[in-house]
């Protein structure tokens, strides 16, 4: 008997350690693989037409990869300011964010200021499914490391700006310029991109034209940053 489990208790270490092995091969092809090539879909996307599918509503997804070249430069820095100020100086986390965050949280705040990074949404919507779960809390760190080790900060930029959900059924620049002002994401003005990157938190309940009063707020506010800030420029 002893030795039966002794044999169990080998077989069961072998598939998790050839698990392990072939989710980390799979998972470094696939972030180099796309540090070249356009995401074609992502979870998420899947995920929102099956929603749609099963509530009996149409499927709507409307995804146009264009180069970063492509995207007015008023859009990469209009996410910054709103998302993710430190962007272009951390390696994938801003731990003074975190630090804040958990303070504030320790304090007992209602409302508590995320700190994910543009890399780690990037990450999440590339590689993963939406929750708040330690466990994908964890495989969201484990990717962020391996698109900040492999990508430049321009890719995460691109793929960021191509994959992100901008409305219902609305992901990426093109088709949200597309979409909302009826132009490319190469003309998109400062306001324009601004409102883009107003709505990000929550794009399924807030519009970027025409925006509603919150949305006219952080309008503004993200404008008066850019306005501060000035170019953002990538090595």
């Amino acid at each position: 008997m002893k030795r039966s489990g002794n044999s169990l208790g080998k077989r069961i270490f072998r598939v998790i350690w050839k698990t392990a092995v072939w989710f980390i091969g799979l998972s470094v092809f696939s972030v180099v693989l796309f540090r070249f090539v356009p995401v074609p879909v992502t979870p998420l996307m899947l995920i929102r037409c099956g929603e749609q599918l099963f509530d009996g509503k149409e499927i709507t997804l409307k995804h146009d990869w264009v180069s970063i070249d492509e995207i007015s430069k008023n859009l990469p820095l209009a996410v910054v300011c709103s998302e993710d100020q430190n962007f272009m100086n951390h390696s994938g986390f801003d731990i003074a964010a975190i630090e804040r965050s958990v303070e504030a949280a320790k304090r007992g705040a209602k409302r508590v200021k995320g700190a994910s990074t543009i890399s780690q949404q990037t990450a999440k919507n590339i590689f993963l499914w939406p929750g708040r779960s330690w466990i994908r809390k964890g495989f969201e760190v484990y990717f962020t490391v391996l698109i900040e080790f492999v990508w430049s900060k321009e890719r995460i930029m691109e793929v960021y700006l191509n994959s992100i959900e901008m409305g219902n059924g609305i992901y990426g620049a093109e088709a949200a310029a597309r979409h909302y002002w009826n132009i490319t994401a190469k003309n998109l003005s400062r306001t324009q991109a601004a409102a883009i990157a107003a709505v990000l938190p929550n794009p399924r309940k807030y519009s970027a034209n025409p925006p509603g009063p919150y949305v006219q707020s952080r309008i503004g506010w993200i404008v008066g940053q850019m306005g501060q800030w000035g170019t953002l420029k990538f090595e």
